[in-house]
């Protein structure tokens, strides 16, 4: 007896809820209402529910939906589909557009700053004879900005310090022997001594692997951040296929067709049918993934090892510390040179016009009171900025794969079982399936071609592989991101470092102690190997044996 009551009740309850449905299926006006909002013709919408077996999408029982309306409501779904799809993307976009922006304006500011504090200590630290020659060093920041903006198809970092520090040299060994006169060959000379004299100590070598290894860094890391935008927006530009937008339009509007206006898809529902609509996007994520953790790695090493501000802020003192060892060896220097290079001409002219101005070069190097550096680049830190940057490199993680899951939240979907579930309101009870174009082989919402994948998303996969492999080099101080032109050298441009010892030198990482004046010091005590040629030197035969013995130990 009781199980009667209790059937009889339920199927009373069930009645209700049918003729409430069928009352409304009858009655239109809130299906009216409804459709005008979305700005169409209210007129398009019967007063009454007719028979709906010209409907494609939408069941074809007692409905307030014509064909028309059908047809309007599916160009309508696809806007709403993309809508928050197109909104979190946005956020996306946004976001890292606006932390590139930051970071190229710090790092081209840091430059200009390092370019106005070396201007400022070396026009109070030497004067004349600075602004004489301060073309080279404008030179030399000109051609680091070129770098940072164009790579290295642009400028080969190695070749730019070695030329800079050759003509630091030849210039210096002129200005410490101006009572001498040179010729072009005899600096050729001078300068392929270079690496046997260290001429500026230690300073050329440390100053180019710090160089080279951040600079690196810093092009990656910002051209990485620029990226993100540029494959956000194209991918977000893929269009909803067919088949997509007629999954959508069942899901959102077919409960007008009912009178259902009010109603929402089931959550379960929502997610297949989001998950058969962004697939391609999903296959993105692996990618996209690797691309953040390659981006995460190369800006521990800009906290660190690879630190940018670290070595542009002081880079006034290193050079000028390089020069003042030129200076104070200037004597030992000039005589090895003498010896290998030949005895050269004395300057007529500067016998019969010396002055104390002529006697040499004249500045003494002061420390740099830090009261006196221009302030910090665009009013932060890179410490302060890459902070910032990590933490949304990590929110951004799994962003493709977790979109359907973002989009069916909230207002967008019915809680519980009170639901729209493709056919009725009720339980969904299909199974979810997973992300991905090879998971929708089984999707009961939508139906996916797993045949054919977008190539507009493919193309953007593989610019991620390699973007990513621009980043893994980065990290260990290399650049990739142009195959160098010199065929066979077995070398990549701007590699960093490529002496065996480089890997030892823990203590060159862009510290910044008070300037050291290390001393110059040319081995004497090994014999000339045969076959070692230096350049002729216009004197007698036993003084050249001589010199063989004293610089052939030293010749590359």
């Amino acid at each position: 007896m009781k199980m009667f009551v209790v059937f009889a009740v339920c199927m009373s309850l069930a009645l209700s809820a049918s003729a409430q449905a069928d009352q409304k299926v009858k009655n239109c006006n809130e299906v009216r209402t409804a459709y005008s909002s979305k700005g169409f013709n209210v007129n398009d919408v019967p007063y009454k529910g007719v028979h709906g077996n010209h409907l494609k999408v939408c069941p074809q029982g007692f409905s307030c939906c014509t064909l028309e309306m059908e047809e309007k409501l599916s160009q309508q779904s696809r806007t709403d589909l993309k809508a928050p799809v197109h909104q979190l993307s946005s956020n996306l976009q946004s976001t890292f557009t606006q932390r590139h922006r930051h970071f190229d304006q710090f790092f081209r500011e840091l430059l200009n700053n390092a370019e106005k504090s070396l201007n400022d200590m070396f026009v109070r630290t030497y004067g004349l004879m600075y602004v004489k020659n301060a073309e080279l060093f404008e030179q030399f920041f000109r051609e680091l900005r070129r770098y940072y903006s164009h790579g290295s198809s642009a400028v080969n970092l190695d070749d730019m310090l070695t030329d800079f520090w050759t003509e630091l040299l030849e210039r210096m060994f002129r200005l410490v022997n101006v009572q001498y006169e040179f010729s072009d060959s005899y600096m050729e000379c001078v300068s392929r001594h270079m690496e046997q004299l260290k001429p500026f100590g230690d300073v050329p070598r440390k100053l180019r692997l710090q160089l080279t290894r951040s600079f690196i860094a810093v092009r990656t890391f910002t051209r990485g951040l620029a990226l993100m935008p540029e494959v956000v927006g194209k991918v977000s530009m893929v269009s909803a296929s067919p088949n997509c937008v007629r999954a959508a339009m069942k899901m959102l509007y077919c409960p007008y067709c009912t009178g259902q206006v009010a109603l929402k898809p089931c959550k379960n529902y929502c997610l297949n049918v989001m998950r058969g609509c962004l697939a391609n996007q999903a296959d993105l994520d692996t990618e996209w993934n690797n691309f953040l953790d390659s981006m995460l790695g190369l800006a521990e090493r800009l906290e660190g090892p690879f630190n940018f501000e670290s070595v542009m802020d002081p880079i006034d003192v290193k050079i000028s510390d390089a020069i003042m060892n030129m200076q104070e060896n200037s004597i030992q220097v000039s005589q090895k040179v003498f010896q290998g290079c030949g005895q050269p001409k004395p300057n007529m002219a500067f016998r019969t016009r010396r002055s104390p101005k002529d006697s040499g070069f004249p500045g003494r190097f002061r420390p740099y009171s830090p009261d006196a550096r221009p302030t910090t680049a665009a009013g932060t830190s890179l410490d302060r900025l890459l902070m910032d940057v990590k933490k949304k490199l990590k929110h951004a993680k799994k962003f493709w794969s977790t979109l359907p899951d973002t989009v069916c939240v909230g207002e967008r979907i019915a809680a519980g079982d009170e639901c729209w579930n493709g056919t009725a309101k009720s339980r969904y009870e299909s199974v979810v399936i997973g992300n991905g174009l090879a998971n929708q082989v089984s999707n009961p919402d939508v139906e996916v071609d797993i045949t054919k994948p977008d190539m507009a998303i493919r193309r953007q996969i593989s610019v991620l592989k390699e973007m990513t492999n621009w980043l893994k080099a980065a990290y260990t101080g290399t650049d990739i991101s142009f195959v160098n032109e010199d065929v066979g050298s077995g070398e990549e441009s701007g590699s960093g470092c490529d002496s065996p010892n480089c890997n030892s030198d823990g203590d060159i990482y862009f510290s910044t102690p008070a300037p050291v004046k290390p001393r110059i010091i040319i081995q004497h005590d090994r014999k000339p190997s045969s076959g070692t040629r230096l350049a002729p030197f216009s004197l007698t035969l036993a003084v050249t044996a001589l010199l063989l013995a004293l610089l052939t130990p030293h010749t590359r």
